[in-house]
């Protein structure tokens, strides 16, 4: 057993019992509510993560993430959504909002496993020097200061190329689509096009140097950080 706890909210009961056993089976402490209204009668801050889903009575998944978001108290509370919708103003939705992460309904459990793993490793690390710093071999990103430095030597990134290392870093092996990464470093920002996405990948390849062949292109599906 360890110490994380998670909330799963989800008006499909089964549902909610079977991501119950297979969480607990991994070792995690889990509560489900089957209404986004049950849920807020809890104390959410008990909770290390959030598994919510989309598609709920009065207070959908995306309004209850929103009320959430604006409390103090909840607003740093990692937040999954799992939804039968998977349209791309639903998953640019779910990222504005504040979403760590988003699974679409049908899923393997593995895969949310895998998730739900990911995102508590990224977010429940204790404030310290490493925990603010993401490292791969002599790759260093300095979160709070905004620098990107190999073996020791800063590489000077814009904005956007620093906030697309950091996202696919953070989320090692895991493929973004042109729409996951315009929702995730460009927000609301309009008429932005793939192509910039592109350019900006191509420009930040380059500038990092060798590890620039980590940032793979998946034909078809978009990019990913791929580790040796």
């Amino acid at each position: 057993m360890n110490d994380y706890r998670i909330l799963v909210v989800d008006d499909e009961e089964d549902l909610c019992e079977i991501l119950k056993f297979n969480l607990e089976m991994e070792g995690y402490q889990v509560d489900t509510a089957t209404s986004a209204e049950d849920a807020l009668k809890l104390k959410l801050t008990n909770y290390d993560l959030l598994l919510l889903d989309v598609m709920m009575g009065e207070i959908s998944g995306f309004k209850m993430a929103s009320m959430m978001k604006k409390n103090k108290e909840t607003a740093d509370i990692p937040i999954i959504f799992i939804t039968a919708k998977d349209t791309e103003n639903d998953t640019i939705t779910g990222f504005n909002l504040g979403a760590d992460d988003y699974i679409s309904k049908p899923f393997s459990l593995r895969e949310v496993i895998l998730r739900v793993k990911a995102v508590l490793r990224r977010t429940s690390s204790t404030p310290n020097e490493n925990a603010e710093k993401l490292t791969y071999k002599g790759l260093v990103i300095d979160i709070p200061k905004k620098k990107v430095t190999i073996d020791d030597e800063e590489v000077a990134l814009t904005k956007k190329e620093f906030e697309i290392l950091l996202f696919l870093l953070q989320n090692q092996g895991r493929v973004f689509s042109r729409e996951d990464i315009l929702a995730r470093v460009w927000h609301d920002e309009v008429y932005v096009l793939d192509r910039t996405i592109d350019v900006n990948i191509t420009r930040l390849r380059k500038k990092i140097g060798e590890y620039g062949q980590c940032i793979v292109t998946r034909l078809g599906y978009g990019y990913c950080f791929e580790c040796e």
